[in-house]
């Protein structure tokens, strides 16, 4: 008999991690490993549904085993809609966490050759196998599986779970099975551990979870690890809710920086850090920074609201550790970004603004908001109409995602007015358009962070004169927010194809406030138009808006020669260090935007392609940040001249 596992990424040429433990696991029993061959297909998620039911017919199965998660589950059905009318004699078993414990909002009563895996896939699916092949002659008898839900003779019918598997090395590693061995893969998905101890309510992961984590044994991680660099693997998504949590997960980042020193290979690590071991994690951080495969540390905060923190059932570092983090990871040199979500429960749309601003008051490298999503067998799914939920399911031919436009706490103009507020915050604050002003603004009490970006926000909104306002209004009403690409999107706008119209835009915002008559004000803002970074490698431009305190002496590909006033200078020392400054006077400045690991704009590509790349750059700021260095008068020709 045949057995087929489908896996639909997000990404291409993902490694299928999940299918590969599920086979793995099945083929330890003798009669699963004599009666089944197996077939793992894991391609892209946006392949057509024609090209997919092709692809999966022409394997003739006897089962077939899907996962679903909220990127692929519209993708899933319309390929299982086809599949189930076209091969009436195979069975099906979904799993993943779309539809856990859904059974029938996916699966119709005429189905009963379709089952739902309500746990952890492992044991039923192996279960499910040898029932299949039990019943090949007559018909399976599914009440012996595990954990599942399925229909029969109209009635849905739903078996005990099994308890969740603790010693993870009953799980034989697909590594050292061979499973992967012949595979193109380019980006690979590693589990250390399984769990979370925390019960966030928006979350599946600790919902499902929390009563303990369960991690496998460390030589077989590490044996997995050093086979993902033996085989040219580029990048690592570490999938551990908590990485850095324990204190082995120091060692395991030690050795993949060994195995890409030995091998080339992984050449990039993704991690979701362990919010309670800051510490720890700057420490994990700093070993991949120099071993170069990360360039910046998240910081998962989600909220700054108690009340919300409170309704969600998380809680936070303390404030003052958060500063200490701040700064000790721009004292390395390390780039971080800080995560939230719009709009939590007991959120509200002043507390989601105040909560910005004081992260901007602490110099936090970026912000990241994500949109909220309402994703089943979470507490707050089970709460929703409790909680005020409001969703709009995003227009996606391939993912089911419900976004929450508004609860108790926030109506849905309130959640429209948070995004218009993000926009300011990127474009602001994350690219630097308007970074120093705001700084001055608020240290001399004229106007605070939050209302500044407030005040920006609204400024977009009468400005669809121009194309990125318009860009902004276009993704407010259609929750553009929720692509992944759409914050890289406004970066390529402001820092790239429309940078002239950013800087004017700036201005026509600060002269409305009548903020620019101040002389102080005006240098902040001038240090903002030549500051600003590019996001690509490409050759920089003076400012085309008027210099009156700041003076461009000269210009070569990707270096600037500015002179500066002192009190620009100073504003500029309290995030950059400013080599060789001399004591007093005006300061003459080489600032060169080459960057460390910026590439050169590539003309040919998508728009969508070079979003995520911008995406990325503005998560790990400072290698994108122009760097200072103090040049005296007579040595402007051979500071330009320097390579």
């Amino acid at each position: 008999m045949k057995a087929c596992l489908v896996e639909l990424s997000v990404y291409p040429n993902t490694l299928p991690l999940a299918s590969g433990y599920l086979q793995t696991y099945a083929q330890q029993d003798p009669e699963v490993a004599s009666t089944y061959d197996f077939t793992i297909y894991a391609p892209e998620v946006n392949t057509s549904v024609r090209d997919l039911v092709d692809q999966l017919l022409a394997i003739e199965a006897d089962v077939y085993g899907l996962s679903c998660y909220l990127w692929n589950m519209r993708r899933i059905m319309d390929v299982m809609k086809e599949l189930v009318r076209l091969r009436p004699d195979a069975y099906f078993i979904l799993g993943g966490p779309q539809v856990m414990n859904h059974t029938t909002e996916y699966v119709p009563p005429s189905w009963e050759h379709v089952l739902v895996c309500n746990s952890e896939g492992e044991k039923p699916f192996t279960a499910f196998l040898l029932e299949v092949a039990a019943g090949y002659d007559t018909a399976p008898d599914f009440s012996r599986v595990p954990g599942v839900s399925y229909w029969s003779a109209g009635e849905l019918v739903t078996t005990d779970k099994p308890d969740r598997i603790k010693d993870l090395d009953e799980i034989p590693s697909p590594f050292a099975a061979g499973v992967f061995d012949g595979g193109e893969y380019t980006f690979a998905v590693v589990e250390t551990n399984r769990g979370c101890p925390f019960s966030c309510s928006y979350c599946y992961w600790g919902a499902a979870t929390n009563d303990k984590v369960h991690r496998w044994e460390l030589d077989r991680v590490k044996s997995d690890m050093t086979w993902i660099s033996e085989h040219g693997i580029e990048s690592i998504f570490l999938a551990d809710a908590n990485w850095g949590a324990l204190p082995r997960d120091v060692e395991l980042t030690r050795h993949m920086v060994a195995c890409k020193e030995r091998n080339g290979y992984p050449s990039m690590v993704a991690i979701q850090a362990a919010k309670n071991r800051p510490d720890r994690v700057t420490e994990i951080t700093e070993i991949l920074v120099d071993g170069g495969m990360l360039t910046s540390q998240p910081v998962s905060l989600q909220t700054t609201s108690p009340q919300a923190l409170e309704l969600v059932q998380r809680s936070n570092i303390k404030d003052s550790t958060y500063a200490a983090l701040q700064g000790k990871l721009r004292e390395k040199q390390i780039s971080s970004y800080t995560e939230l979500i719009w709009p939590l429960p007991g959120e509200t749309l002043k507390s989601f603004q105040e909560g910005i601003g004081k992260l901007c008051g602490t110099g936090t490298d970026a912000v990241v908001a994500y949109p909220q999503l309402l994703l089943h067998n979470t507490p707050m799914y089970e709460r929703r109409e409790m909680l005020g939920v409001i969703t709009i399911r995003v227009d996606d031919p391939v993912a089911e995602a419900d976004v929450v436009v508004g609860t108790n706490w926030v109506t849905p103009e309130e959640f429209q007015e948070g995004v218009w507020f993000y926009y300011a915050v990127i474009s602001l604050y994350n690219a630097r358009s308007g970074f120093y002003v705001a700084q001055r603004l608020e240290r001399e009490g004229v106007c605070t962070y939050t209302d500044f970006l407030r005040r920006a926000a609204d400024y977009y909104k009468t400005r669809t004169d121009t194309a990125t306002c318009r860009f902004f209004a276009e993704s407010v009403a259609t929750l553009g927010n929720y692509d992944i690409n759409n914050i890289g999107k406004v970066l390529h706008y402001v820092l790239h194809s429309h940078r002239d119209e950013m800087d004017a835009l700036l201005e026509g915002f600060l002269e409305a406030q009548g903020w620019l008559a101040d002389p102080g004000i005006r240098m902040a803002f001038e240090l903002d138009l030549i500051a600003r970074p590019y996001v690509y490698r490409e050759a920089v431009v003076a400012p085309t808006v008027e210099l009156r305190h700041a003076r461009v002496i000269s210009k070569d590909r990707f270096q600037l020669v500015v002179e500066l006033p002192r009190g620009a200078v100073e504003l500029l020392s309290t995030f950059e260090t400013v080599a060789g400054l001399p004591d007093d006077g005006p300061v003459r400045l080489r600032v060169d935007h080459v960057g460390r690991r910026k590439m050169p704009y590539p003309r040919h590509r998508s728009l969508d392609h070079n979003a995520a790349y911008c995406q990325a750059m503005m998560n790990r700021l400072r290698d994108i940040l122009p760097a200072w260095t103090a040049v005296v008068p007579d040595a402007v020709a051979g500071a330009l001249d320097a390579p």
